[in-house]
């Protein structure tokens, strides 16, 4: 990757663990109805069960979106590159906090966040396992130190929306599948939102 921003996480920060296999996940139809709550780990089992799940979108003043490198004990898509942050609300939880409350746990920044579109999809890990997700995605700016929590995060770094066309074009399968579908529609639905983050 050619970004010169890319920064490895320090070992032994020191950062709670914020993801569990046993929590239990929002289990929804395709209408979004809540069909109950099942563990993480069994939701994403073989092919998957249908769950809530949400991506950010983080920019600086200079409309670079913020990337991270998942951590190598992912169970699916260990060390490959994705979004600023992505995971699932918990039961109870309201999906605009629980945006906000990751975003805080996983790379250390306070801000609003704006949904912009909900989608579902499917991408199986081989006999790891699957993701089966109705995922909301939603952009934020992110004025302050980046501050990830390296049980989540083994890299990260800013880079230019152009050049990550570029990245993605050439190397797809350094990515996780779930960025390279939504990163497409951001660049091409939402590409003026996008551009409203450059204040620089």
């Amino acid at each position: 990757m050619s970004d010169a921003g890319s920064r490895p996480t320090a070992a032994g920060g020191g950062h709670p663990q914020v993801s569990f296999e046993d929590e239990p996940l929002v289990v929804v139809d395709e209408q979004d109805r809540v069909l109950g709550y099942r563990p993480k780990a069994e939701c994403h089992r073989g092919d998957g069960i249908l769950h809530r799940a949400f991506s950010a979108f983080l920019f600086d003043r200079a409309g670079r979106l913020l990337l991270q490198r998942r951590a190598a004990a992912k169970p699916l898509w260990p060390l490959h590159w994705s979004n600023s942050v992505c995971s699932h609300p918990r039961r109870g939880e309201k999906e605009a906090d629980a945006v906000r409350r990751r975003v805080e746990e996983e790379v250390g920044v306070r801000t609003d966040l704006e949904l912009l579109y909900r989608f579902q999809y499917h991408a199986r890990y081989g006999e790891a396992g699957s993701e089966r997700e109705l995922c909301s995605v939603w952009v934020g700016a992110a004025d302050g130190p980046i501050r990830p929590n390296e049980n989540e995060i083994a890299e990260w770094r800013w880079v230019e929306p152009a050049v990550l066309d570029q990245e993605i074009a050439a190397r797809p399968n350094a990515f996780t599948p779930w960025i390279k579908i939504e990163w497409a529609r951001l660049r091409g639905e939402f590409r003026d939102r996008l551009a409203s983050f450059r204040r620089a």
